[in-house]
């Protein structure tokens, strides 16, 4: 695996940290995609040395030395990152039908790369699977004896997807409809806390108060009824936690530099349905829902003897 060569267009998304963005580029030459997107932001004009570090960090891309068809979407003005990252998927899945997805923060093992072609090409005409995942935030735990296991989660730290997921994508979330979304979301869920943990995303969203992009890419693929692949083990290791990184500032955050494994031989399922409990447990840490229940259990049971008195 150490000298696999992927078969899919790789889209690299960088802005201005040259650390990070070398060592994910080093991982990408060694897979030597044939076809080689680079995306990057432009520098904030009120952050000193930015437009230094843009530079840099776009320089690294000039050591491509294997056979590679490189196209660049390089911002001379800052869009922040909803709409940078969003336009630069549109981007790519406006030349290509399917493709792999990197952030200059997300390290993959080169069998992500394997296991990305694998299972493009084995679901490209299957509607029902709309997300590609190479992250795992399972802490060891396993789903069933395959080598991954089906989700209802988008995990976007190393991904890959087709043209045809993302022509449903709408950065504005247009269409929502708060009843429509809410029903969707117990259907999914059936619980409560983990449905008004989402609902509120959403309409933070819808209001534009939240500068990012992969929420919406979530909500595409609740709405759409989608299933995404999840590796039983961890392919893709978040590397840019720290004072530099825009959403992801804690170092002690336990998904930070998560320890990476490969997958060497690809074992598909037998059956195609989300691992519900798998999700929960993702779910429970980030909406942190056993303690807000065990809270309002407690709240409940003094509020009851107080009306007993």
């Amino acid at each position: 695996m150490q000298n696999y060569q992927t078969r899919s267009a790789v889209l690299f998304l960088i802005f201005n940290r040259p650390d990070v963005t070398k060592k994910v580029f080093e991982q990408i030459r060694h897979a030597k995609p044939a076809r080689l997107y680079v995306a990057a932001d432009g520098p904030r004009s009120d952050k000193e040395n930015e437009a230094l570090l843009c530079e840099q960090t776009r320089a690294i891309i000039k050591a491509i030395d294997w056979d590679c068809e490189l196209k660049t979407l390089y911002r001379d003005e800052n869009l922040g990152c909803k709409v940078a990252v969003s336009s630069a998927i549109g981007w790519f899945f406006d030349q290509e039908d399917e493709g792999i997805i990197l952030e200059d923060d997300c390290l993959p093992v080169t069998s992500f790369f394997y296991f990305c072609d694998t299972l493009l090409d084995y679901y490209r005409n299957d509607n029902r699977v709309r997300h590609i995942a190479g992250s795992n935030f399972q802490q060891g735990n396993t789903w069933g004896e395959a080598s991954y296991y089906f989700s209802k989660l988008t995990h976007v730290w190393g991904w890959a997807s087709w043209k045809r997921v993302w022509a449903d994508y709408d950065v504005d979330l247009s269409d929502y409809n708060d009843n429509e979304v809410k029903q969707q979301l117990h259907d999914i869920f059936g619980d409560t806390y983990v449905v008004n943990s989402w609902m509120q995303i959403f309409e933070v969203l819808k209001a534009k108060k939240i500068n990012t992009w992969d929420y919406q890419l979530a909500f595409t693929n609740f709405m759409k009824k989608g299933l995404s692949v999840m590796p039983n083990v961890n392919l893709v290791s978040n590397i840019g936690f720290g004072s530099g990184a825009t959403h992801t500032s804690d170092i002690e955050n336990e998904n930070a530099g998560i320890p990476l494994s490969n997958i060497n031989d690809i074992i598909h399922p037998k059956n195609m349905l989300p691992e519900k409990e798998a999700d929960m447990f993702t779910l429970n840490k980030d909406f942190n829902v056993e303690a807000r229940k065990k809270k309002d259990k407690t709240l409940k049971a003094r509020f009851k003897r107080l009306f007993i008195r």
